[in-house]
C-alpha cells in the first residue's frame, strides 16, 4: 500500500494505535508492548490483550510493522520503514496541535 493510502487511513491516529506503533520501533512482543506502553504513560493507559492484537493485526495487514520471529509462542514484531513515515506524520500533527494550544497550559 502506498504512503498516501496508509496516511489517509491511518492519520489522525488513535493514542492506542499510536502508542503500540511507537513500542515497535524496537522489536517487541505483545505482553513486551503493553509493558513498555504502561511504563511511559506512567500506567496512564493499560492495554488489554484484544486491544493489543487486534492492532498489531490491523497494523501487520497495512504493511506499517512486521512480524520478526515467534519464540515461545510468543510473536515479535518491528516497525517498517512504511510505518515510521507514519508515525513522523503523525508526530508532526501533534506537534502542530501542541503548539496551536501551548499557550492553554
Amino acid at each position: 500500500m502506498n504512503f498516501e493510502k496508509v496516511k489517509k487511513r491511518f492519520i489522525p491516529m488513535s493514542e492506542t494505535m499510536l502508542y503500540i506503533l511507537l513500542s515497535l520501533r524496537q522489536e517487541r512482543h505483545g505482553y513486551g508492548i503493553m509493558q513498555y506502553v504502561k511504563e511511559i504513560t506512567h500506567e496512564r493507559i493499560t492495554l488489554g490483550a484484544g486491544t493489543i492484537y487486534q492492532t498489531l493485526g490491523k497494523l501487520e495487514k497495512d504493511g506499517l510493522i512486521s512480524p520478526t520471529r515467534e519464540e515461545d509462542r510468543k510473536k515479535f514484531y518491528v516497525m517498517t520503514e512504511l510505518g515510521e513515515q507514519v508515525l513522523v506524520e503523525e508526530a508532526r500533527r501533534i506537534k502542530e496541535i501542541y503548539e496551536n494550544v501551548e499557550g492553554l497550559l
